[in-house]
């Protein structure tokens, strides 16, 4: 063994062992920091589906289809950290035999080619990232809202660039190590065979110019080169190991089991539901509030109220900003970022995870039970009250569900924000001072109008046929083929009362019986849940279930995209289960089997098509995947002409109204519904058609907004006009015209 060997063997004795060391260590403290969590029952088994949805996300990359450079480019360097893992264990052998050589493997030609395949595609997409970061990275000096632009605006960027340089200098040792060992072999007659483009396939070409090369320099070169590579990745184990909140480079790992523990086994994102209120691990319902201990704790106040999943989201973060990227908080200057958010949580937990364990361990209790608010100072820290989560951070969120969408690592931000807000509401009673009115109308009138139910069928007064209301005209749902659920909007906002009577006309026209519950009906709780007051919401839910089932529900259908979500994936937590269609859908079928026959309106000679434009309602779209049968059904619609915004399907952006942020005002920043009303009125389109009651009255202002000065005295004295605004109507309200067409016999 040469010196030089002799030093290398040394350095990378002392850098491995070190190296592995500190890389366990922080691997523990992340699982300490996680068991400080509580229990997320159903997180774990099947083990067998579970498994394949890991497998089947690492090997499609299929949350990436929106960025598809990024796709493909993240995907090989992945794989190549499993891949060329075998190149390390090769380099340790290299540093006493520069020829040394993998048994079975080493010389074993497919293994030869997938090797370097994957090197210089690791190669391509570690260049390919390090570029896309640079052109986006936000400018040092650059105004506010410049560097809000930028997804990776808060990200951690000497941790990035850290990572970067880790895997593409590891890659080009590779690369070199092969060029070397082709040379190497081309030298020996014993194995100048190996040296050929069969066993070197990508390198032979740049390794053959240094055959020429004295053979002690070329194996001083594999010596050293190995060396190179090793210390590289043992001082990125060191690196990472002394800060597990790195999460850039521990996602490599975290993320498998983040993805693993997902919230559906059957690979659904964590969007639609709700996670119900745990209390001891059980979900909390009318029947359990009765009998909660005085101490109980509703929510999450401190960072160990979370689950161990919600703890492990934290960790798993990759800084790669897709949500903020696509939270419409954050693009209207509110303060906001799912991804702060989450960083803030996961550099808070592991701030106080060693102190809780040690009290825990203090008091006796094991590595699973529950934590008990404690003295300590560093237990049961208020998140809102010490300032770790603003308010203002708290309550922008519309839940519109774009952050869990685009999450490649499965972070389930809506839960853990509204866990927070359950615990302000529920517990401290601290919250907008709008929603106060919402919970009082909810709770006395059972609508956030906080109108008299006596008023619920005043939209079908002057229908020119009669509305059947069950146990009055009917006696129960399965009389009729559908039930139809009005909702609050649909039953006092007035925009939202003409949807509902053209529902209501188009079902009478194609024939297809209905009936609705009339005073019957109450807030589906939607508002409420989101809000977090989880009490009112399990005692709207639980009445409307009653309600339901009394009157023989089994089909519904409904015009709310909110309320669509709340019974159809919500009230089965409360044991009601129906099968829910969007009216959409029932108008989209309903057209495709003839039974309702729209003809293009009498325009004048030469007109040109109206072109529309369709909103995806958040509830309807993202939340429950619904984005082909509205567009289906306007694509029926003769004398129209979709168009669609920059923004749509999956990439929609929200209208403003979720998260029960309906009930209150916007005072940061600029207006999420006119941020997306100006998206719309760009696309030059004459009508913006909605399908959410909620959709139509923000978006309706929100072009009221964007018309401002531009409004035209009308001559009669009367509303002004808006010369070139869109209308914003429901997609029902443009089939009744057309529908209405055809019975015309003019």
């Amino acid at each position: 063994m040469t010196a030089l060997q002799l030093v290398c063997v040394v350095l990378v004795v002392v850098a491995s062992v070190v190296g592995v060391a500190v890389f366990a260590r922080g691997a523990a403290r992340i699982v300490r920091t996680v068991r400080i969590g509580g229990p997320a029952p159903d997180r774990v088994r099947p083990v067998g589906r579970r498994t394949w949805l890991v497998v089947r996300e690492m090997i499609g990359h299929g949350r990436f289809q929106h960025k598809p450079v990024v796709r493909y480019a993240h995907w090989v360097v992945m794989v190549s950290f499993p891949v060329l893992f075998f190149t390390l264990v090769s380099g340790y052998g290299q540093l006493g035999n520069p020829r040394f050589v993998l048994p079975l493997i080493g010389h074993l030609a497919p293994w030869e080619w997938v090797t370097e395949a994957i090197a210089w595609l690791s190669l391509a997409g570690i260049v390919a990232l390090i570029v896309l970061r640079q052109r986006i990275q936000p400018r040092a000096g650059a105004p506010e809202q410049e560097r809000r632009r930028s997804r990776f605006a808060g990200s951690n960027r000497a941790q990035a660039y850290v990572v970067e340089a880790t895997v593409l200098l590891v890659v080009l040792a590779v690369l070199v190590l092969r060029g070397l060992e082709y040379a190497l072999a081309a030298q020996e007659p014993a194995t100048s065979d190996v040296a050929s483009l069969w066993h070197f396939p990508l390198t032979a070409w740049f390794g053959s110019l240094w055959t020429s090369a004295p053979t002690s320099t070329l194996e001083a070169a594999v010596v050293v080169t190995a060396t190179v590579k090793i210390l590289v990745s043992m001082s990125w184990f060191v690196i990472v190991g002394l800060q597990p909140t790195m999460g850039i480079a521990w996602h490599r790992f975290l993320a498998v089991v983040n993805i693993y523990a997902q919230r559906s086994p059957r690979g659904e994102m964590a969007l639609g539901p709700l996670a119900p209120v745990l209390v001891g691990g059980a979900p909390l319902d009318l029947a359990t509030i009765e009998d909660l201990p005085d101490d109980a704790r509703l929510g999450a106040r401190a960072i160990e109220d979370f689950t161990w999943k919600g703890l492990l989201d934290f960790s798993t973060c990759t800084e790669c900003g897709r949500c903020q990227e696509q939270c419409p908080a954050w693009a209207t200057g509110k303060p906001l970022s799912p991804k702060l958010f989450v960083l803030a949580l996961r550099d808070h937990a592991a701030a106080t995870a060693p102190y809780l364990q040690a009290g825990r361990a203090a008091g006796g209790a094991g590595d699973d039970a529950a934590l008990e608010p404690s003295d300590d100072s560093h237990a049961n820290i208020d998140l809102v009250a010490s300032g770790i989560i603003e308010p203002d951070v708290l309550w922008a969120c519309t839940m519109c569900g774009a952050c869990v969408q685009q999450c490649p690592v499965d972070i389930e931000h809506v839960d853990a924000i509204v866990d927070i807000r359950r615990y302000q509401v529920l517990m401290e009673s601290a919250f907008p001072k709008e929603l106060g009115g919402t919970f009082t109308k909810l709770e006395r009138q059972g609508n956030p109008w906080g109108l008299p139910a006596r008023a619920r069928l005043d939209w079908a007064k002057g229908l020119p046929f009669d509305v059947p209301v069950i146990g009055a005209d009917v006696e129960t749902a399965a009389d009729v083929d559908y039930l139809f659920w009005v909702g609050c909007a649909g039953a006092y906002e007035d925009r939202a009362k003409k949807t509902t009577r053209a529902v209501a006309e188009l079902l009478h026209t194609a024939g297809v019986s209905f009936a609705v519950l009339g005073d019957g009906e109450s807030c589906t709780g939607d508002p409420a849940r989101r809000a977090g007051n989880e009490v009112l919401f399990q005692m709207l839910a639980a009445g409307n279930v009653a309600t339901l089932n009394e009157a023989g529900a089994t089909t519904i259908v409904v015009t709310c995209a909110h309320c669509f979500n709340t019974i159809a994936r919500e009230y089965p937590q409360l044991g009601g289960r129906y099968d829910v269609v969007h009216h959409t859908e029932l108008l989209n079928r309903l057209v495709a089997e003839g039974r309702l026959t729209p003809v293009a309106p009498p325009v004048a000679d030469g007109a040109t098509p109206q072109r529309v434009t369709y909103h995806d309602p958040c509830y309807l779209g993202r939340h429950n995947q619904i984005y082909e049968p509205p567009r289906e059904l306007l694509g029926a619609l003769p004398g129209l002409e979709l168009t669609e915004m920059p923004r749509n399907r999956e990439l929609s952006f929200c209208c403003g109204a979720g998260g029960a942020r309906m009930w209150m005002e916007e005072t940061i920043g600029t207006r999420i519904n006119a941020n997306r009303a100006d998206e719309a009125i760009a696309t030059g389109a004459d009508v913006i058609a909605t399908a959410c009651p909620f959709c139509t009255v923000m978006l309706s202002e929100g072009v009221a907004a964007h018309a401002g000065n531009d409004a035209v005295p009308a001559a009669d004295g009367g509303t002004p006009a808006h010369v070139g605004v869109p209308e914003v109507v429901d997609i029902s309200l443009l089939l009744l015209d057309r529908v209405r067409a055809s019975a015309d016999p003019a």
